[in-house]
């Protein structure tokens, strides 16, 4: 093998499981990001059989973290397990936010006992070390190699970096920078600084997601969103949005309040009840609140003006099973407007589930999705369900009677067009790209693309 190369234990040909190895030297290497697998990515087998680690780890002297999404960092309890005791190189928002991930992932996976659990976050948090955007950190340093990493804004959620790793090798006369892209964000989304410009990369690996899609503008997709509130108005229904618990829920929260501030300013009348049904969504959106320091200029200048993004009149968190088994029945009983954000994002599991089996029958409701629907995944058969057919939820049969809509414009990755942009706005030339983290199409067409 030459050294240093690349080896993928993850996300090379799939949109979930990223996990990135770097391996400078016989014994030395570097993981960007250890992510579960989700949908199709699983290959049939068990959650527990499919993310055990079978790659070795005496030699991976750091675990870089991209970003703190599920399909990022959550085989960090199989990692830890297997022997890992490294540094977690992460920014300072997402080391505020993992621990809280990986809580949750630990009560689904693994155990519900808290003293084994608390256990388990108190060694994660002594290996969190938090490196600020900008700044190099040095990993090796011998009489051979000379490793730093630096992190950047990737503008997908809060926290996320793109990462650079540049290997100096004295021996070989060499100085190589390898760059991991993680999930890039789009231009422009609320709450976060647009990604910082790609400087340079002998070897880039891109995620590909969007690769083979271009979404809507800010501005469509904030109509398109209004246009899904006030059919529900009219229907005397609920808009129900799958969405990941951390990023998505506080963007659209600070969309919602955007619409909502708009109406207040101008149109007069009722106004929907907005519910936040996940515990884990409201926790995130408590440490949003905290990390006002890495928000953008815009969300900064509406505290400025009074206004609160993130907490507002109508907005309303369900902590509890039974108040959440409640607000299911009576958002199905009732002709209450409301727009019910709900975790998971794909529809895999959580409590928007009970919202899908109870509503999706009633034409009266809208589901709408505003983010990736991995193959396999209940979410995606929601998507190309036509009415009037059925889609299998907690194995249980349900009739898809409700409005179903998708918008792509919400989506916290760059589309075809920002990940070219990334490529082409760099400042130096790039060596090599390896695309990874989508679908085969995608990866494709945007290969096509960057060729182009």
């Amino acid at each position: 093998m030459e050294y240093p190369s690349i080896v993928h234990h993850g996300g090379a040909d799939g949109v979930t499981g990223s996990c990135h190895r770097l391996q400078i030297s016989p014994d030395h290497a570097i993981l960007i990001d250890c992510g579960l697998f989700q949908g199709e990515d699983l290959k049939g087998q068990s959650s527990f059989e499919r993310h055990q680690i079978e790659f070795p780890i005496d030699d991976v002297i750091a675990l870089v973290v991209t970003h703190v999404h599920i399909d990022h960092i959550g085989r960090l309890p199989y990692l830890k397990a297997a022997g890992f005791k490294g540094p977690i190189i992460c920014t300072p928002p997402s080391a505020r936010l993992l621990p809280l991930v990986i809580e949750d992932a630990l009560k689904i996976g693994f155990t519900r006992d808290r003293r084994l659990i608390g256990r388990f976050l108190d060694t994660v948090q002594m290996h969190l070390d938090p490196s600020p955007y900008g700044a190099w950190k040095s990993l090796l340093n011998d009489e051979r190699y000379k490793v730093k990493v630096r992190l950047q804004n990737a503008g997908h959620i809060l926290g996320s970096a793109y990462v650079e790793i540049d290997v100096e090798d004295e021996r070989a006369s060499l100085d190589n920078r390898y760059v991991f892209s993680g999930d890039l964000g789009p231009p422009d989304t609320p709450l976060l600084p647009d990604p910082t410009p790609l400087e340079r990369a002998d070897v880039l690996v891109l995620e590909s997601t969007y690769g083979d899609r271009r979404h809507e503008g800010r501005r469509t997709r904030r109509a398109q969103l209004k246009e899904m509130i006030y059919r529900a108005q009219r229907e005397g229904g609920s808009v129900v949005i799958p969405a990941f618990s951390i990023g998505r829920t506080q963007e659209l929260l600070y969309e919602i309040e955007t619409l909502l501030h708009e109406r207040q300013e101008g149109e007069k009348g009722e106004r929907p009840l907005i519910i936040v049904d996940s515990p884990l969504a409201a926790r995130f959106t408590e440490v949003y609140r905290d990390l006002k320091p890495w928000w953008d200029t815009e969300a900064k200048a509406r505290l400025d003006q009074g206004r609160h993004p993130l907490s507002f009149d109508g907005l309303v968190t369900v902590d509890s099973h039974d108040d959440h088994l409640a607000m299911v029945e009576h958002l199905a009983t009732t002709n209450t407007w409301a727009i019910v954000i709900a975790a998971s994002g794909m529809a895999t599991g959580g409590r928007v589930v009970n919202y899908l089996k109870r509503l999706l029958p009633d034409p009266r409701h809208t589901v709408l999705f505003v983010g990736y629907q991995a193959e396999g995944t209940p979410g995606r058969q929601i998507q190309r369900a036509k009415s009037g057919s059925e889609v299998v939820l907690d194995r249980e049969s349900v009739l898809v009677s409700a409005y179903v809509k998708s918008i792509s414009g919400f989506s916290a990755h760059a589309d075809q067009q920002g990940l070219v942009q990334f490529v082409c706005g760099a400042e130096n030339r790039i060596g090599q790209i390896r695309l990874v983290h989508g679908s085969s199409a995608a990866q494709e067409s945007l290969r096509k693309h960057l060729k182009r």
